[in-house]
């Protein structure tokens, strides 16, 4: 399980700001340990525990990066039209068997290995054909249309760093070198369930006053696309005892315990209370919004001196999303021994007026469209409540508005995270 102690965090105010909760983690939160190796159907999305080191050069070999004839750049009028005899033909595949001798070029396909001696391609659309000769222009610079050997990658180098989440195009380049397993680091083991006597499974009886369970599906495809490996433990009623009987028995065999619902100040929020019985609250209050109410704390393991991470999010699903990319998303990536990944917002022009509490990180939801200048703005969801589940599907991700602004006009230039990026 996770090698995380009680003292792993440190934080005594009531109220903690966005960016001291991730330095928090970044410096205070060990990745978990175990690899394995995995086969590369299965690599996206895991993280490498191993550098990969090039076997080959890549390409492996000197070949034409068009369809065309290749040439000695020598045998070239630098002024004038130059007229060579085709002497063969190289498909992709085929090997460079026969040379270009002077005054020769050889038809050649994209791919296939450059010939003895030739250094330059001509691309088929510049060249004139006469019967068996070519007659090429002047003017095409030595090695053009040519790729060379190890000009991607060269054997023996890192191709892909320790610590990468690799995406589809990293599993193509370990590929591309002919590997076919990788070292990964195992996969972060998280227990997820929701909490709430008001809260029932989808396709069950729902009373009058019930809500069907949204928060666990959310959280659990956000989780997949994380690469975590999710045990879901359902709902859990407001019982005090239970929740913590619950959270205590997933802290023996999972990295971290994840819940939603439960944690503000409420006579009927007990998760809280129940990680104050049998492990350690870090903290329970982030100054963001939607999601202040986010509890973080370290629950004791199977073994002494071990422990797992604990978050306990919002029962409302916008600010479940929220405070899972701030909160959980940065968390589970240092679990997973993930190198950085900070998030990038791209600036966008705001198409509302908005005002905020000085102090506090605000993420408004909002749909982006093109103003009648050209620009991309932002344009705000007319419902903005933490339980407006449309307010996340109609919508292309946040706009992130800082701490120490208060007031913001339309036209103003602020961050925007799109819902793909925030996903991961």
């Amino acid at each position: 399980m996770a090698q995380l102690t009680d003292d792993c965090f440190a934080f005594s105010g009531p109220l903690l700001p966005v960016a001291d909760m991730e330095r928090l983690i970044a410096e205070r939160v060990q990745p978990v340990t175990g690899t394995e190796a995995v086969p590369l159907n299965a690599a996206r999305g895991r993280v490498l525990a191993d550098a990969v080191i090039a076997p080959i050069d890549l390409p492996p070999f000197d070949n034409s990066a068009v369809d065309g004839y290749a040439v000695r750049h020598h045998d070239l009028d630098s002024k004038a039209e130059t007229r060579l005899a085709v002497s063969g033909r190289l498909t992709a595949g085929s090997a460079a068997a026969v040379p270009v001798t002077a005054a020769q070029a050889i038809r050649i396909f994209t791919g296939a290995p450059m010939p003895v001696g030739a250094d330059t391609v001509f691309m088929q659309e510049d060249v004139q054909l006469d019967g068996q000769t070519v007659i090429v222009p002047p003017g095409l610079k030595a090695g053009a249309n040519r790729r060379r050997a190890g000009e991607d990658v060269a054997k023996g180098s890192v191709v892909l760093p320790s610590g990468r989440r690799l995406a589809a195009q990293d599993v193509a380049l370990a590929a591309a070198v002919g590997l076919t397993k990788l070292t990964m680091r195992r996969r972060v083991k998280v227990a997820l369930f929701s909490t709430g006597d008001e809260i029932v499974e989808p396709g069950s009886p729902r009373p009058a006053a019930a809500l069907y369970d949204a928060n666990r599906y959310l959280l659990a495809g956000m989780l997949d696309r994380l690469g975590a490996a999710v045990t879901d433990l359902g709902i859990l009623k407001d019982n005090p005892a239970e929740l913590a009987a619950a959270i205590s028995a997933a802290a023996r065999d999972h990295d971290l315990v994840l819940t939603s619902g439960g944690v503000s100040t409420g006579e009927a929020d007990h998760v809280r209370d129940a990680i104050q019985q049998i492990g350690r609250l870090v903290f329970w209050r982030v100054a963001i919004k939607p999601g202040r109410p986010v509890a973080m704390g370290v629950v004791p393991g199977a073994s002494a001196g071990t422990g797992a991470a604990f978050v306990g999010l919002p029962g409302n699903p916008a600010a479940v999303f929220v405070t899972f990319v701030k909160v959980v998303r940065p968390l589970l990536l240092r679990l997973a021994g993930a190198s950085p990944e900070p998030l990038t917002a791209l600036p966008v022009k705001l198409a509302f007026a908005y005002k905020k509490k000085t102090g506090r990180r605000e993420y408004v939801r909002v749909a982006l469209r093109r103003s009648p200048d050209g620009s991309i703005e932002a344009v705000k969801h007319p419902q903005e409540g933490a339980g407006v589940i449309t307010s996340l599907t109609e919508t292309d991700g946040l706009a992130e508005l800082a701490e120490d602004t208060t007031a913001f006009e339309p036209g103003a230039t602020v961050g925007f995270l799109s819902y793909e990026t925030l996903m991961g």
